[in-house]
């Protein structure tokens, strides 16, 4: 592969990653349609050589949720091992099908996630009282039993496996709008729905021969990087509401460019992030 190309891949992977660790899903969504539209894919191997890259990225979103604590690991478990048996037996079916009836199927599911965001987006747009994500634990008393999960587990992996996407796209809207979930804790839990499904969709497609590994790992690499962390920790900073709204990505933007010099400017209330985060953008540099 030559060095420009490699390249191309990278930052390509760099660019999705940044906005898959912001919003807590693998950037799939993004990059099949890339991929189709920029290497002339089927619709298969589009699917099958994301997913090289969703599944080391929902694994680092995966521990970094996990690492911030308050994760239901009841519910985890749950998602994880249900997505497990239906990602495996949609992956068999989509590598079975013409590529020309799983392009249509995916514009048709996109479409549908478009609604299915803009209609969330707009239910959270009522005024509410700000409260700050991913730190305080969830109240597991006012969620269903844990067992309903397996509902939303085989939902996401019935999409994963089909799409190579979609289980971590639409489980956080099931978990905050059926279960009681707050947002950062719902993005978290669907990166447990997804990480395990990943895998074995990623081998599913693999042993179809529906894989580009070297544009897939390179699409991983970039997107394993700075990107990732930055998108990360930039969720982990804003508020629920900030979430749902449009005020993520130019959050992530600002925090993404400011200079290290400037990482005292951090809330104060949160030492130990603003220093985590310092941590992070030394090693990159």
């Amino acid at each position: 592969m030559a060095i420009a190309a490699l390249l191309f891949d990278v930052l390509l992977g760099a660019a999705i990653g940044f906005l898959g660790g912001l919003f807590g899903v693998g950037g799939g969504i993004i990059a099949i349609p890339a991929l189709a539209l920029i290497f002339g894919f089927s619709q298969q191997v589009a699917q099958g050589t994301a997913m090289v890259m969703i599944v080391p990225n929902v694994l680092l979103g995966l521990w970094r949720y996990y690492k911030r604590g308050g994760m239901d690991l009841r519910y985890a478990m749950v998602l994880g091992v249900t997505a497990v048996v239906f990602t495996y037996a949609a992956a068999e079916v989509a590598v079975g099908l013409r590529s020309a009836t799983l392009r249509a199927a995916f514009g048709v599911f996109v479409a549908c996630m478009a609604v299915l965001l803009a209609w969330q987006t707009w239910r959270k747009a009522r005024p509410q009282v700000s409260k700050p994500a991913g730190i305080q634990p969830e109240d597991s008393s006012t969620h269903p039993a844990w067992g309903w999960g397996s509902l939303v587990g085989a939902a996401g992996g019935i999409l994963s496996g089909f799409f190579g996407v979609g289980g971590a796209t639409i489980a956080p809207p099931l978990l905050t709008t059926f279960y009681g979930f707050k947002q950062a804790a719902a993005q978290g839990l669907a990166l447990a729905l997804v990480a395990p499904g990943a895998i074995v969709g990623l081998a599913t497609y693999a042993k179809a021969g529906a894989v580009s590994w070297p544009q897939g790992l390179a699409l991983a690499v970039g997107a394993g990087g700075s990107s990732m962390i930055v998108g990360a920790a930039a969720a982990l900073e804003m508020t629920t509401a900030d979430l749902h709204s449009g005020k993520a990505p130019a959050a992530a933007a600002t925090m993404m460019h400011r200079p290290l010099s400037a990482t005292n400017s951090l809330p104060t209330r949160h030492p130990k992030r603003r220093r985590a985060f310092a941590r992070c953008l030394t090693s990159n540099k």
